[in-house]
């Protein structure tokens, strides 16, 4: 198994890891299969995602809008159970197709990792398989 590891700058943020992912493909010489992402955090989600100018603030504005404003019962800290909902709700990992030593993207897709509780390390590990 491979780990990449990621240090996000501020609270809420949007990380394009596509090339961290393609030097790991390209590392292990792996051509063509699936390569799975899963993000050990569960403040944090991983998705595929369109990265325009601007597109990671609005996305990062409508999660917040997404999540009710409630008195959450977290005993740790109630102040970030929002953070705990969106990664649960975006989910912790992503599988993707790998074809001649590359990840199979569309034109405006990047695989993303959103953090939600940051500044901090993250760690994303990374399998090849070659079956479908």
């Amino acid at each position: 198994m491979r780990t990449i590891v990621i240090q996000t700058e501020r609270a809420k943020q949007v990380v394009d890891i596509t090339d961290n992912v393609n030097q790991k493909i390209s590392e292990a010489s792996f051509e063509k299969g699936i390569c799975h992402l899963f993000l050990t955090h569960t403040t944090g989600a991983l998705s595929v995602a369109d990265l325009d100018p601007g597109t990671d603030l609005d996305m990062l504005d409508a999660f917040e809008e997404m999540i009710p404003k409630l008195n959450y019962r977290h005993p740790h800290d109630p102040s970030h159970v929002s953070d705990h909902i969106l990664s649960a709700l975006i989910g912790p990992d992503v599988v993707l197709h790998v074809e001649k030593g590359k990840l199979v993207l569309g034109t405006w897709q990047s695989v993303v990792l959103f953090e939600f509780s940051g500044p901090r390390e993250r760690m994303v590990l990374v399998n090849f398989s070659h079956r479908f």
